[in-house]
């Protein structure tokens, strides 16, 4: 399964039906776009808090797998883009990777941006 941001965020925030969730997950992944993303967050902190959702970010990344875009990528996010192009349904580009990540590992996405939803090949889960 991958982690969007906001599942990230959500389980930073020790969100109980997302704990619950992950607990049968037999791979838990995220994405280099999901980090930057939650790393662009964290800009917004106060310094405080910004150096504890860091510690549970590098505690959180000992444990699941990265999954970054590399050419094998390509065609998934080509393919995104153009079906939801075609569609009249455009996401964010950077959903637009996270979603081809999920289709080129054949893995859910737990997110609770619904228009990921418009993509086809992938499944979300919310929580």
């Amino acid at each position: 399964m991958i982690l969007d941001t906001n599942a990230l965020s959500a389980l930073a925030g020790r969100d109980e039906n997302l704990i619950d969730q992950l607990s049968t997950a037999p791979r838990i992944c995220t994405t280099l776009i999901s980090l930057g993303e939650y790393a662009y967050g964290l800009t917004g902190c106060t310094p405080a808090r910004r150096k504890q959702l860091q510690a549970w970010l590098d505690a959180f990344l000992e444990r699941a797998e990265v999954l970054s875009p590399n050419r094998q990528t390509i065609e998934p996010y080509a393919t995104v883009r153009a079906e939801l192009k075609a569609a009249g349904t455009p996401i964010p580009a950077n959903d637009c990777w996270i979603a081809a990540l999920a289709r080129q590992h054949k893995l859910g996405l737990l997110s609770k941006d619904r228009h990921f939803d418009r993509v086809k090949g992938i499944k979300r889960y919310d929580w």
